[in-house]
């Protein structure tokens, strides 16, 4: 088996992606994997440290203001389609996976060209326009969300789940050990704020705004800045002398241990982070970013609000908002109990063995023809 996976920007496309990988690797134990990515962007950094190699393009994406660096993209796009159907050739894979992201439109365009099979994994219940794109040439389209016959042939869609990360799936940690992890009081409430991969902004200035808020209520939190807030947060937190109830993190890698250790969960609506809270079971306070095509992390979130499995904030009602809800939500435990058992009903297990189950009915098809 040689296969190659593309995409990336954030973890919600690396993850799944690494997850895929892991799950041929378990299956073919000679498999040969390569992934191809964006130079510059965070996947770049986690597939190496997942241990596997990877090529980088120099793609990027359209920025939304007006700006000279949009001129280069349609030149970086040619550049990438050159670069990547050199990697294809020398490679020679048997399938290529897109998880979406910049690199993912290159390579699998150039590998249906070039006569190459390929499969999408789509995370979102309302997919980008690069996926909608790359269905007409796929073979198959993996999803996690109902009614995306929509935008992909109905007769490609094979519903799978969003593959998370093994360690999350099986969840061995408890809550001393995760609370032990991060140097908190097992005895205290704590929440766990993530804003995604790469961090929130608006949920950033949320709990700035009010760390004094959690000194005086004896509560702790885990909070995961991402890379541009980090060193402000960790002055701040030294400033207000709140360390020992703010535990102040870029990224947190060992993400099974904070779930563990947390009482209510603050996070983006990424279908990733979504798909990993609905197998971890813990409230959560959804705020989607606003920042995504076609707003399609409140329709995520709302996806659970409807079924009584998540609160949602707005985004531009977080700062104001955000702690007070947090707040009644942590003194509501009937509350707390009703979500999570809500949300626990809609976590799917072994979305990645699904997908690599879709992986060998492409490849035996064709070694068949």
């Amino acid at each position: 088996m040689r296969a190659i996976i593309s995409g990336g920007g954030s973890g919600g496309h690396i993850f799944p992606a690494i997850a895929i990988a892991n799950a041929i690797k378990a299956r073919y134990n000679d498999a040969e994997i390569l992934f191809v990515g964006a130079e510059g962007r965070m996947e770049m950094e986690k597939v190496p440290a997942a241990g596997y190699e990877i090529k980088a393009l120099p793609i990027a994406g359209l920025q939304r203001r007006l700006t000279l660096k949009n001129l280069a993209v349609p030149f970086k796009m040619i550049k990438s389609q050159c670069m990547v159907k050199s990697i294809i050739r020398g490679f020679n894979p048997d399938i290529v996976v897109g998880v979406g992201g910049y690199a993912s439109a290159p390579t699998l365009k150039t590998a249906s060209r070039m006569g190459y099979k390929t499969l999408l994994q789509e995370q979102n219940g309302y997919p980008g326009l690069t996926n909608k794109m790359l269905s007409k040439t796929a073979e198959k389209i993996c999803v996690a969300y109902d009614g995306l016959e929509r935008f992909f042939p109905k007769e490609k869609i094979v519903f799978t789940g969003n593959p998370v990360r093994k360690v999350i799936e099986d969840m061995a940690a408890t809550r001393e050990e995760g609370c032990a992890h991060f140097g908190l009081d097992a005895s205290k409430k704590v929440v766990l704020s993530v804003g995604g991969s790469l961090g929130a902004r608006s949920i950033n200035e949320m709990i700035l705004a009010h760390l004094n808020y959690f000194k005086e209520n004896d509560l702790q939190i885990i909070w995961q800045t991402g890379k541009w807030m980090f060193s402000q947060a960790v002055e701040a937190v030294k400033a207000s002398g709140v360390e020992q109830w703010v535990k102040v993190h870029q990224f947190v890698s060992e993400m099974d241990k904070a779930y563990a250790a947390s009482d209510v969960v603050i996070s983006r609506a990424g279908a990733i982070a979504i798909s990993e809270l609905c197998l971890v079971g813990k409230p959560i306070i959804l705020i989607p970013s606003p920042n995504v095509a076609e707003d399609h992390q409140t329709k995520n979130a709302m996806a659970l609000v409807n079924k009584g499995a998540a609160l949602m904030v707005k985004d531009n009602e977080c700062k104001i908002n955000g702690i007070s809800v947090m707040s009644s939500l942590l003194k509501n435990e009937a509350q707390c109990a009703q979500m999570s058992a809500a949300i626990k009903k809609l976590g799917m297990r072994n979305a990645a063995d699904r997908i690599v189950d879709e992986i060998d009915k492409i490849v035996n098809t064709q070694t068949a023809r």
